[in-house]
């Protein structure tokens, strides 16, 4: 008996430690599910955006409250972007995909097909158009205007983000409002600097003509290679037009833009002899440390490289 017994305590205290082994384990499982579950929960809404502008305009409201990743990498142009299927997953595991609107995402239905019940907020809805040259069609670029992305972009997102997370509409409300200052000092900025151009120099010839709302609201011209990007941009046609175009002006400077290929202006320049002025983005912000990494800093920095250029 001594021995059955003194066997069968090493069998109990075996199949003790297993036992507690398991349990141990099973409570390792269900700690990492919550402190998995915890931190979801504190990231707040997952946020999409198409293009880095409206991923950075919205970060800048929904702040702590939210987590905001953007689909079209910085240096691709977002009329010609092709989803991948982490934009799928992203979009999938989102509260809300923002977008522009206006034709700027063509590839948006191919992407939202295989998404389900995540809404889509075109950002730029309801603001002011003027219509591409020779077309009826808006163009999409309204973020180039600081005062549409006030009126329009951030009423939008804030809208959005309190319907989603009613508990943070006061701290939502309060970041749009102080945002909205920085945009309306951001305008008066431009406003001034811009008027130091010269009447005989005041155009913005770019590769793609986009910046028409930025030129309407700052009094200026404004004409490119092509109208808007495409995979027909830049042919002969288009180019022997904007080259006869600068040869009859007096032009002091062209410019580069960050998302397109810059062979085409290059030889615009080469050809008419006019210098190009710099680097300017309309599609996208500046990676980090560019001095454009955020919405506020691009159009400083566009103005700075207009001004500059415009008034040798």
């Amino acid at each position: 008996m001594k021995v059955h017994v003194k066997r069968s305590g090493r069998l109990f205290c075996g199949i003790s430690c297993v036992l507690i082994a398991m349990i141990f384990f099973a409570s390792a499982i269900t700690g990492c599910e919550t402190q998995q579950q915890d931190k979801q929960q504190d990231s707040g809404l997952q946020i999409v955006a198409s293009i880095s502008i409206i991923a950075d305009i919205a970060g800048q409201i929904a702040g702590q409250r939210g987590e905001v990743q953007y689909l079209v990498p910085i240096g691709e142009e977002p009329e010609e972007y092709e989803p991948i299927p982490s934009d799928i997953r992203a979009a999938n595991e989102s509260d809300v995909v923002f977008v522009n609107g206006y034709g700027l995402e063509v590839w948006l239905n191919r992407l939202m097909t295989n998404v389900s019940d995540v809404p889509v907020i075109p950002t730029a809805k309801n603001g002011p158009t003027i219509s591409l040259v020779g077309s009826e069609s808006p163009d999409p670029h309204l973020w180039l205007n600081p005062e549409y992305v006030r009126d329009y972009y951030v009423e939008r997102i804030v809208s959005t983000l309190i319907e989603l997370d009613p508990d943070g509409e006061s701290y939502y409300r309060e970041r749009a409002r102080d945002y909205s200052h920085k945009l309306t000092d951001l305008h008066e900025w431009i406003k001034h600097q811009t008027e130091q151009i010269p009447d005989e120099a005041r155009v913005i010839i770019t590769s793609e003509n986009c910046f028409k709302y930025y030129a309407e609201a700052y009094d200026l011209d404004c004409m490119g290679i092509w109208e808007i990007n495409a995979p027909e941009e830049g042919t002969p046609q288009q180019i022997a037009r904007i080259v006869q175009k600068i040869e009859d002006m007096t032009v002091p400077a062209v410019f580069l833009e960050s998302t397109v290929d810059p062979r085409y202006m290059e030889s615009i320049s080469d050809e008419t002899g006019v210098p190009i002025g710099g680097v300017v983005y309309s599609d996208d912000i500046g990676e980090k440390n560019s001095g454009a990494d955020s919405y506020i800093k691009m159009m400083q920095q566009n103005t700075d490289v207009f001004v500059g250029a415009l008034t040798d």
